[in-house]
């Protein structure tokens, strides 16, 4: 009972803030119920003057919420199936920027965390040249080497900062799940588990540094692109030392044309990279703004910040190829069969349906020339498209599709007539040849028949123990199944407090909005 108080006037505020931005005005009322739309006229009573335009609203709330929140509106910019499309788009302009602590917090950390004096382990230790909710990061020289390192220091108090706000994330979900059944649908308990898990991995710096390392094996033979070297003996949970990187930032085109760097070949390479990592790979930078990427003076784009990854299995990568090259091809009908022998769309629609819808997309890029057909914008409506045809929400290829808008728009920033889809197709090409062509289904054979020799290896210990089960299922069946008594009480009483709780929660929320509006 008092953790849910707690929860609640914790989120009165995040509502009195949500509120007082005129974040509330973005929120579409017409599907909501009478109650609720009059709540949230109520609640626009105190809004601000000139609160700006969407972006800005949303923007200023989340900034004003502080760090957990921040990392929670750019997840959200990430889940158009949840937040909708329009206030998705608003929440991608959310910058993950936050003051910097102080060098003594960070020496602090680096000691606590490797074992040994700052001053042993880094010969210079500069002051931080960016900070975001989670961590800062330092320019400094290793003492071993003499070598320039990037040293990414997590923030102090994060992790229960994080814990604290996840915990009222959670009790809000729960209770909208609850009291909202329309709302069930949109998985807000999911949503919020799934931001926790991701918060959780990034706060842990060794993953990001095994995630960086694993890109950099991933493209050790990429000629274009690398990602700078994990210095693993000067890296831990709350500390993360990575080579640092000479170069120019893409959001700096002044700089890269005086440096006589070739924009176009940049925007190509930016393109065909992130194709690249995600069909050959299935392992993909998923945060890639202009801010993580540089260009060396040799030329090659260099990805920092490995936070944020995306994975891709083999029959996702297969569906992304065959529906791009559907696409370039105008292939609508093997575009549209790709998509039921995936299971992405349930078996009892039709394929002549669906690939009728999506030649409604794809027609008319046809009749456009390169530099207006934007590939992002084509799989934000084959995903509008789908949802008429109950595909379920697939999480990866939400990341991949969002993912592809930023990497689009950091490419025609550097080149404004660039072909995306004349860039994408030798990448294309290349995999489904490769994957799908007489060598592809040589290794699929190869790849079954050592699934196959695994599973009779394994087969006399199955059988036996689907004898026990069968033999335990029919002794089950002759004599019943029981509940013991302690359990009867026990879900009994559980009902009860959640009876209680609901009654409780829902008087708790009109107090506290009365409170917070007046």
């Amino acid at each position: 009972m008092i953790s849910a108080i707690i929860h609640l006037t914790r989120l009165s505020r995040v509502g009195f803030v949500l509120a007082r931005e005129g974040a509330l005005g973005l929120v579409e009322t017409d599907t909501l119920p009478p109650f609720a739309r009059l709540l949230i006229r109520a609640a626009r009573i105190i809004e601000r003057r000139n609160a700006g335009g969407g972006a800005e609203r949303l923007a200023a709330a989340f900034t004003r919420l502080g760090p957990s929140y921040v990392k929670f509106g750019q997840f959200l910019a990430t889940r158009p199936d949840v937040v909708g499309t329009r206030a998705a788009r608003d929440l991608e302009s959310l910058q993950d920027r936050m003051p910097p602590f102080g060098e003594k917090a960070a020496a602090s950390i680096i000691e606590a965390s490797l074992g040994a004096k700052v001053a042993s382990v880094f010969a210079d230790f500069g002051p931080p040249i960016a900070a975001a909710s989670i961590a800062q990061v330092h320019r400094a020289r290793l003492v071993s080497s003499g070598e320039e390192v990037a040293v990414k220091v997590l923030r102090p108090g994060v992790r229960q900062r994080f814990a604290r706000d996840l915990g009222s994330m959670r009790f809000a979900a729960r209770l909208i799940h609850r009291l909202l059944p329309d709302t069930r649908r949109l998985r807000p308990v999911d949503v919020v588990e799934t931001l926790a898990r991701s918060v959780t991995m990034e706060m842990d710096l060794r993953l990001e540094a095994a995630a960086l390392s694993e890109m950099g094996e991933n493209t050790r033979d990429d000629p274009e692109f690398r990602v700078p070297q994990v210095e693993w003996d000067t890296t831990a949970r709350d500390v993360l030392t990575s080579g640092w990187v000479h170069g120019i930032p893409l959001s700096d085109i002044p700089a890269i044309e005086a440096a006589g760097h070739d924009r176009a070949a940049l925007a190509r390479v930016v393109v065909q990279s992130f194709l690249r990592h995600a069909l050959r790979d299935g392992f993909f930078h998923a945060d890639m703004h202009p801010g993580n990427l540089f260009v060396d003076p040799q030329g090659r784009l260099v990805a920092v910040d490995c936070g944020i990854m995306g994975r891709l299995g083999r029959s996702e990568r297969r569906f992304l190829a065959e529906i791009l090259l559907g696409f370039i091809t105008r292939d609508y009908m093997r575009t549209a069969q790709v998509h039921f022998d995936a299971g992405y769309v349930p078996a009892h629609h039709s394929v002549e349906d669906f690939a009728q819808a999506i030649r409604a997309i794809g027609e008319p890029i046809h009749n456009r020339r390169a530099d207006e057909i934007s590939m992002a914008k084509l799989l934000t409506l084959l995903f509008e498209i789908t949802a008429l045809f109950d595909m379920s929400t697939r999480t990866e290829l939400v990341m991949l599709q969002k993912t592809m808008v930023v990497v689009e728009g950091v490419a025609r920033k550097l080149n404004p007539h660039l072909d995306m889809w004349g860039t994408a197709e030798p990448v294309v090409r290349e995999w489904i040849e490769r994957n799908l062509g007489p060598a592809g289904i040589i290794a699929d054979a190869g790849r079954g028949a050592r699934d196959v020799g695994g599973l009779l290896t394994r087969l006399p210990g199955l059988l036996s123990r689907g004898e026990r089960v069968f033999t335990g299922l029919e002794s089950a069946v002759d004599r019943g199944f029981q509940l013991s008594r302690d359990s009867t009480e026990a879900i009994g009483e559980a009902e009860a407090r959640g009876n209680r709780g609901a009654t409780v929660a829902l008087w708790a929320i009109a107090v506290l909005l009365l409170v917070s509006l007046f």
